[in-house]
């Protein structure tokens, strides 16, 4: 399977479990690893038959900027439902990067990571 990365997509979001992060949101990072076959694509030089990664790029940001969640697992799960409504894609790896998480003690970056294909 041949791979198509987006990394660091950024958007503010409003996700959390404590009151200001619904209220005062903060920006939310987004990697993303598509599996898909590109032979197709490549044979024909042709955008068509791959997948579209600015179409996914505008589609993550609306996820990242839509309705509020309580964990970025939740978060995550979504992006990666997003990406698999992609006819081509049969395999999407996401990170979701809350680096403002609320944390008391100096840290530089929370992460989760999820894989999701096709089943």
């Amino acid at each position: 399977m041949d791979r198509v990365a987006l990394r660091g997509l950024k958007a503010r979001g409003y996700h959390g479990v404590f009151p200001e992060e619904r209220r005062e949101g903060q920006t939310f990072v987004v990697d993303l690893v598509l599996g898909l076959d590109t032979r197709p694509a490549a044979a024909d030089d042709d955008l068509a038959k791959t997948v579209h990664y600015g179409i996914v790029a505008e589609e993550v940001v609306a996820v990242v900027k839509g309705e509020p969640v309580n964990l970025i697992e939740t978060l995550a799960a979504r992006i990666a439902q997003a990406c698999l409504k992609h006819e081509g894609v049969k395999e999407v790896e996401v990170t979701v990067h809350k680096p403002d998480a609320p944390i008391t003690v100096p840290f530089d970056d929370v992460t989760v990571t999820i894989t999701r294909s096709r089943v």
